[in-house]
């Protein structure tokens, strides 16, 4: 399906499908597609198809225009990869038919905007689609710039490792990287660079001409020696900040320019001298800088748009899970309100029996939310699980003892089959209660659906003097197809009664205590879910010592019907 994919902008990280038709695009929320972007009209553009498949936008005779791939358009056919630029949002439409130092950026200042009339100081420029790097020296920096972009996608420290860089080619005192606000439009100072580390502490004074510059003309532009420059007064200048000469290239990606690049070198204001300096720039490091800039912006637009796609995807699971979680809460106050009406009924009427049937639907759906709410909170954050040497029987008695009364709900024979010399294990008894206890709920579930429902919980020592748990039911089994499923979030065979989060839960707990969750077939039919813990840390290193009448791996699943029964 086509759609569109805001990279830029307040929305930035929205994602909105197209179909057959007229979808505005705008302020306002009457429109289809409506952006929170203070320079997008109320009713903006609108793009239309009559099969679905061929796109073409038209502009509204909005206030601030629209544009494709950077031109002003009135109307324009759409293709796949077009850059649409609407106010401050920029969005990439996809057709269905075809595929530094943070610290210290705070320090750079922009000198105020002088005429252009006035200022000529700009000995040279370098138009960025024919900046070519030539020299075996050039062609090692941009392989080191191709390192260097590749290697993070943290635009911090990408900044960071490009200034550096530049550094080692260009022979400059200070410089900085400006990056644009996709939202006040403003250039941003995000990282910067000096020679001499005493001086970083100083703020750098950049030509507000020559970024407007830049950014306008898309141009690389180079500075001679200010001291010659006579559009700076006295009182405020660039010459009283010990500015020299100066390269500043614009950072042009695929879908726009993201910023500029700056260096300079610096003279104390004290020690300037009237002139005939050699200069430390020239027209090969411009070219050059250029092309640095250039694929540092395309790494730089490459980690916004992962950005985005992340943020996307972000937003779609909280979306989803926000849906699933709200049926099954609507489900469970559903009975919790039922229970309320009887009990309210009752007190009424003066009916003990329909207070106590109130009560036990009140109760029963308390504890569902209580479930429920516990699961989320172990699913929701990584833990580590607070272990201790402590008797694993004594937790499955426990967990057995607290579900004899829904197993009786469901004529459910629960029975316990429990190793005698079980050494003490290694584990949170109050995380491995939570597991087991979502074991043995959906054992004795699926199990209720036979004519004799039966479940066993069983206990063992495994062959490196770990422990298992075994949880097996005779009730319908689990198909093959549908196993690598079971543990997915919101995946339940339940219906309503179900979460699905109750499997997750327990493999996200014994994923955390080292061991493993394995589900077997019973012979006899039925499902067997295995827990593993490892052995506690002084004896994880041994593995031999037991004799073969010992080794429990002979008995190490339900073999046969007899078993369970």
């Amino acid at each position: 399906m086509a759609s569109l994919f805001v990279i830029r902008g307040r929305d930035q990280g929205r994602h909105f499908p197209l179909e057959m038709g007229r979808i505005t695009i705008g302020r306002d929320p009457t429109n289809a597609i409506q952006l929170l972007d203070s320079e997008v009209s109320r009713e903006h553009a609108a793009i239309r198809s009559e099969n679905g498949i061929d796109f073409s936008i038209a502009d509204l005779s909005s206030s601030n225009g629209s544009e494709v791939n950077g031109g002003r358009i009135t109307e324009q056919t759409l293709q796949s990869g077009d850059r649409i630029l609407i106010g401050q949002t920029l969005m990439i439409f996809t057709g269905s038919s075809r595929p530094a130092s943070l610290e210290a950026a705070h320090s750079v200042d922009i000198v105020q905007q002088a005429s252009f009339a006035e200022a000529s100081q700009i000995v040279s420029s370098a138009e960025l689609s024919s900046s070519n790097a030539s020299g075996d020296s050039s062609l090692e920096v941009m392989y080191l710039t191709a390192l260097a972009v590749g290697r993070t996608t943290e635009i911090p420290e990408l900044l960071d490792r490009v200034l550096h860089l530049v550094f080692d080619w260009v022979v400059a005192d200070r410089g900085c990287v400006m990056l644009l606000d996709s939202e006040t439009g403003e250039l941003r100072p995000a990282a910067r660079c000096d020679r001499n580390d005493k001086k970083a502490t100083e703020p750098i004074s950049i030509s507000r001409t020559i970024l407007d510059y830049v950014m306008e003309h898309k141009e690389a532009i180079r500075t001679s020696d200010a001291t010659d420059d006579q559009r700076w007064n006295a009182a405020q200048s660039i010459v009283q900040a010990g500015i020299r000469e100066a390269l500043c290239v614009p950072l042009q990606g695929r879908y726009g320019i993201v910023g500029a690049l700056y260096v300079d070198t610096y003279t104390s204001p004290g020690n300037f001298v009237a002139g005939g300096q050699i200069g430390r720039f020239n027209d090969d490091q411009l070219r050059l800088l250029t092309a640095i800039g250039y694929q540092a912006a395309l790494a730089i637009e490459d980690t916004f748009y992962y950005s985005a796609m992340m943020q996307s995807e972000r937003l779609a699971v909280m979306g989803q899970t926000i849906a699933n979680l709200s049926h099954h809460i609507k489900n469970i106050l559903q009975g919790i309100r039922g229970g309320g009406y009887l009990i309210d009924t009752g007190l009424k009427r003066e009916d003990n029996d329909a207070v106590r049937r109130g009560w036990g639907m009140v109760e029963k759906n308390q504890e569902r939310i209580s479930n429920l709410v516990m699961d989320m909170l172990t699913f929701s954050k990584e833990r580590q699980p607070e272990r201790v040497l402590a008797d694993l029987n004594e937790t499955v008695c426990d967990v057995v003892e607290l579900m004899l009364v829904r197993a009786a709900e469901c004529r459910c024979d629960l029975k316990t089959d429990l190793q005698d010399d079980m050494p003490l294990a290694f584990f949170d008894p109050e995380a491995i209660h939570r597991a087991l206890l979502n074991l043995v709920t959906n054992a004795i579930d699926a199990a209720s659906e036979m004519e004799q429902p039966e479940v066993c919980v069983r206990t063992l020592r495994t062959a490196d003097q770990g422990c298992a748990i075994e949880v097996a039911d005779n009730g319908p089994g689990i198909p093959v197809e549908q196993r690598a499923n079971i543990f997915s979030p919101f995946e339940s065979g339940k219906g309503a009664r179900g979460t699905g989060l109750g499997l997750p839960v327990c493999k996200k707990i014994i994923e955390e205590h080292k061991g493993e969750l394995e589900i077997e077939d019973v012979a006899s039919g039925g499902t067997l879910f295995r827990i593993q813990l490892p052995p506690p840390p002084e004896l994880s290193e041994e593995r031999e010592g037991g004799t073969k009448g010992d080794d429990p791996a002979d008995d190490s699943h339900f073999g046969s019907h007899d078993t369970i029964a």
